[in-house]
């Protein structure tokens, strides 16, 4: 699977941000997709999970009723819904898929190329 995230940006604290990730490769729909991030001098952090049926979806408690993961598998898309986001909220955004749903990272598979969002106060 060839995942590329889209949609970083600079916004101000309490503004909005949507996240896309387009998947192309392997069959989308067999895999899981994961939102993660990294701020500098910090290790990567989950964000975000949903299955690959859109049944199930799990959040860090850092972002729990901010952030909204969701897929459309007609279009292989995965997105992030980011709102009242905060200056800690700024970090590289990585998408990435996995076989067997997991918040964490070295249990997925596929990774994109990461998108920068910014958030200042």
């Amino acid at each position: 699977v060839q995942l590329q995230a889209s949609g970083g940006g600079l916004v101000q604290a309490g503004g909005s941000l949507r996240l896309s990730c387009a998947a192309s490769g392997r069959t989308f729909n067999n895999y899981h997709m994961g939102w993660f991030r990294q701020a500098p001098g910090k290790e990567r952090e989950f964000v975000a999970s949903i299955t690959w049926n859109s049944v199930s979806t799990i959040y860090a408690d850092s972002v729990k009723g901010r952030f909204t993961v969701s897929r459309g598998n007609a279009k292989n898309t995965v997105y992030l819904q980011m709102n009242s986001l905060k200056p800690e909220d700024t970090a590289i955004y990585y998408c990435a898929a996995t076989r067997g749903w997991s918040t964490r990272a070295y249990d997925y598979e596929y990774w994109g190329q990461g998108t920068q969002v910014t958030v200042s106060s």
